[in-house]
């Protein structure tokens, strides 16, 4: 069993973080009492299996020391319960910039600290904990894609491919591109089954349809090389952060060409470990 503890500074990317936990597959639980840590590990360990990967986020909206915290690691010691500290940090300049353009309140301005002085002490409370954590994150210079893309690495496993969902899309150039594509592939230049009697009011979900487009060599070769460029850029996507990565597909009117390449692209991608979708925007438009 995976159980992360994260900890850190307010505004430093615990919450980041633990959207990108959950994306791998972790149960997340904000702001948990730590009197209640040991009996929660115990909980999770007594449903044999169903919760896996735990990560809770504990910090000074309920502490303003962490001799709880301690006595809490202490237990789980004694139960021979292992668990992994991340903390997370960033330079007072970047944590004053964060507050500004959030507007959010610092945890510890309650008492009317400014905020400089709430930062400042909240590093310093922190500090017994920072000490004892697996992992310290800076995030001063790191975007949120960036720390995803580190989390991901630490923490997905086996999941890792799990991370990024990849959406196939067919189309047709002549109804405009998908708006929301990253990646665009034009297939235009293949023998068009359009002009074939037998396979005009097909698509290319049609068997004979496929068969056809891929009976061109060019065809052939044309997916072989989109396939090499999604080995090496699906994993750089997924470990620059992106969560969903969407694939367009176009032909002239998006029936045929379009579809039947489409199918063979998210098969490839499913194969390769990704989860994947497959739709063709334009087959209703005859």
């Amino acid at each position: 069993m995976e159980f992360v503890i994260i900890s850190g500074l307010s505004g430093a990317g615990k919450s980041n973080a633990v959207k990108s936990l959950e994306d791998v597959g972790f149960y997340c639980v904000d702001n948990l009492p730590v009197d209640l840590i040991p009996q929660f590990a115990k909980l999770c360990m007594a449903t044999k299996g169903m919760y896996e990967r735990v990560a809770i986020v504990t910090d000074v909206r309920g502490n303003l020391t962490f001799d709880g915290l301690f006595i809490a690691l202490d237990k789980l010691d004694a139960l021979e319960f292992e668990y992994t500290i991340l903390y997370f940090e960033a330079s007072t300049e970047m944590l004053l910039k964060r507050y500004k353009e959030t507007r959010r309140m610092h945890p510890l301005m309650k008492d009317g600290t400014t905020l400089l002085e709430a930062i400042e002490r909240e590093r310093k409370l922190l500090e017994p904990i920072r000490h004892r954590a697996a992992y310290i994150f800076d995030t001063s210079q790191f975007s949120a894609r960036r720390m995803r893309g580190e989390l991901i690495r630490l923490f997905a496993g086996n999941s890792r491919e799990h991370s990024m969902v990849v959406d196939v899309i067919s189309f047709g150039f002549k109804n405009g591109l998908p708006m929301d594509a990253d990646l665009v592939f034009d297939v235009r230049f293949l023998p068009n089954p359009f002009y074939i009697d037998e396979l005009k009011h097909k698509t290319g979900l049609d068997q004979d349809v496929r068969d056809f487009v891929f009976s061109y060599q060019q065809t052939k070769d044309f997916v072989a090389r989109i396939e090499d460029l999604l080995s090496f850029s699906l994993p750089l996507y997924m470990e620059e952060g992106k969560s969903s990565l969407t694939i367009a597909v176009g032909c002239t009117g998006g029936q045929h060409r379009s579809v039947a390449v489409a199918r063979e692209v998210g098969e490839f991608v499913s194969r390769f470990g990704f989860e994947t979708t497959v739709t063709h925007r334009d087959l209703d438009r005859r």
